[in-house]
């Protein structure tokens, strides 16, 4: 249930960070990143200032409607998972796994990509959380079972 309405939220924020990306279309997005970095005081000289505006240079119209489209599809799952754990639907469960577990192999080739204890942390946490779910998901799939055959 916890995890459910965490989704929720995260599904709402998601929403709102695409209607965000949305509103940036055909906007001075390098302007805007240096009023922020002056706004927020960071040393407008320094090499990660200067490494976040050659990105966001390169970031056009169509690379936006990208970003907010990715987002919006993010949103959505959440919602789907999210709802279907607070109705405390049986497919909300594999929906979970799946999701949790299908990042795994990214976090896995970052790691030996560029090996740093964060990442081993992460991968370990997530690791442990999609074996903590299959044996979640196998135990309430042993119980459903053992509640129809003591219904029929």
């Amino acid at each position: 249930m916890a995890i459910g309405a965490f989704k929720l939220a995260q599904a709402f924020l998601f929403v709102l960070l695409g209607i965000g990306a949305i509103r940036l279309l055909h906007k001075d997005l390098v302007g805007i990143v240096e009023h922020f970095i002056y706004e927020m005081r960071f040393n407008p000289e320094g090499h990660l200032v200067n490494l976040v505006l050659i990105r966001v240079a390169m970031i056009d119209p169509h690379r936006i409607k990208q970003i907010s489209a990715a987002i919006f599809a993010i949103a959505a799952l959440d919602a789907i998972e999210g709802t279907g754990l607070v109705l405390n639907q049986a497919w909300a469960e594999f929906v979970t796994l799946t999701l949790t577990a299908c990042f795994l192999p990214w976090e896995v080739i970052l790691v030996i990509r560029h090996v740093t204890w964060m990442r081993i942390g992460l991968t370990a946490i997530n690791l442990a959380v999609v074996v903590y779910l299959v044996f979640y998901v196998r135990m309430r799939m042993q119980e459903r079972r053992r509640r129809r055959a003591q219904r029929a």
